[in-house]
């Protein structure tokens, strides 16, 4: 009871009063400064700098106008676009005009010498703040500030990313994957959705190319994403392509096809099947000839007419084997037909059979098509031999 008490009285002094009163200010002020920038919080504070900042810049201007330009008003006028709402810019914009009459007034008129607020000098400030009031109201409309756009298509990258991921898979197997969007961008029309299923025995892995190519393709890849992963798993296997194709013919795009492969892999006997709707076939290596043989499935694309069935297509993966799946910006271009493409791409995975093929999707995919404007993808599944590293993958 003593120590109680004790403890009681040290946490009622003075300075454990004041330490709790700063971390309560503190945390409010996180707070406040983490909405700000999701675009949840006012912009006062960045108007009230903005408007500080504007009589700052004309009193130095008249001091010294030689190395403080008139036209240094464009800097708040731009910073006031990207920072501010449209009914606080007009504020801002009221107090920059009278900043420029008050320096015209004092320094005199422009045909006295340099360094006068001059014709030029007002249209560019005026069009600088014409094209920030465009941009405001434009994200005005959009409803998306420009703090939480910025953030929001961060977002909006990572998660095709996580649903991209593949599962890790038992000892003996091993799986990579690479993706390169058209043009350098962050978003691709190509994806991946997989999932372990029947307690975790089966793999089932959907390598999808919707149509367009980076950032066009990229909003109905991360749509399309999303509905597949639903699908995946809570279908039967053979039921998950006709699914897909109802779903995309229901959104009613004027550019709504894609192609897909879907690939079915029991984990432990090895057997697998694909299916196809439209997509570049398969390719297997057996370890036991050499040779890559193709696996290709018949199906019609994705969101083309109602009613179209997928046939699917049987192989086994035994030790050493490898699958190779992947999209048509790998293999196909307009100088080069699939055929030509997929040859080169077996030719640059024949160096990879003696050492193993960890890390090979992202170098096959720079040694085949490294320059290729058009969304790429790469997908390798490996049976490995007895003499492989048995690590978890």
């Amino acid at each position: 009871m003593a120590a109680g008490r004790e403890r009681r009285a040290e946490a009622e002094t003075f300075a454990a009063r004041l330490k709790k009163q700063w971390h309560r200010a503190r945390t409010g002020v996180r707070r406040s400064a983490v909405d700000y920038f999701r675009g949840d919080g006012s912009d006062w504070v960045a108007l009230a700098g903005l408007l500080l900042t504007v009589p700052l810049i004309a009193a130095t201007t008249l001091v010294d106008p030689v190395w403080c330009s008139p036209a240094v008003l464009v800097l708040p006028i731009v910073a006031g676009g990207v920072l501010l709402r449209p009914s606080s810019l007009l504020a801002l914009y009221a107090t920059a005009a009278t900043a420029l009459i008050v320096e015209s007034v004092k320094l005199g008129p422009y045909t006295d010498g340099p360094s006068r607020v001059s014709p030029g000098i007002v249209l560019v400030v005026a069009a600088c703040g014409f094209f920030g009031l465009l941009i405001a109201q434009f994200r005005s409309r959009v409803g998306v500030p420009w703090r939480r756009g910025g953030t929001m298509l961060f977002d909006l990258r990572e998660r095709i990313r996580v649903q991209s991921k593949l599962p890790k898979l038992p000892l003996g197997w091993h799986r990579e994957m690479a993706l390169r969007p058209a043009g350098g961008q962050s978003f691709s029309g190509d994806f991946v959705v997989a999932a372990r299923t029947n307690g975790g025995r089966t793999l089932e892995v959907v390598l999808t190319d919707v149509s367009g190519k980076g950032m066009d393709a990229g909003s109905r890849a991360l749509l399309l994403s999303g509905a597949f992963g639903g699908l995946l798993g809570s279908l039967p296997p053979h039921a998950f392509l006709p699914a897909a194709n109802g779903y995309l013919l229901r959104q009613d795009w004027d550019e709504g096809f894609a192609t897909s492969i879907h690939l079915v892999l029991d984990l432990e006997s090895g057997d697998y099947e694909l299916y196809s709707a439209g997509h570049p076939p398969g390719l297997q290596l057996s370890a036991g000839s050499g040779r890559w043989e193709e696996k290709a499935a018949e199906g019609p694309l994705l969101g083309v007419y109602d009613g179209a069935q997928f046939d699917s297509v049987k192989g086994t993966l035994r030790s050493g084997d490898v699958l190779m799946l992947f999209t048509d910006g790998l293999v196909e271009t307009a100088d080069r037909d699939i055929v030509e493409g997929m040859d080169r791409l077996t030719g640059e995975a024949d160096r990879y059979v003696a050492g193993g093929f960890r890390g090979a999707a992202w170098h096959l995919i720079e040694a085949v098509a490294k320059d290729v404007n058009d969304d790429r993808a790469l997908l390798l599944i490996c049976r490995e031999g007895p003499t492989a590293p048995s690590t978890t993958r």
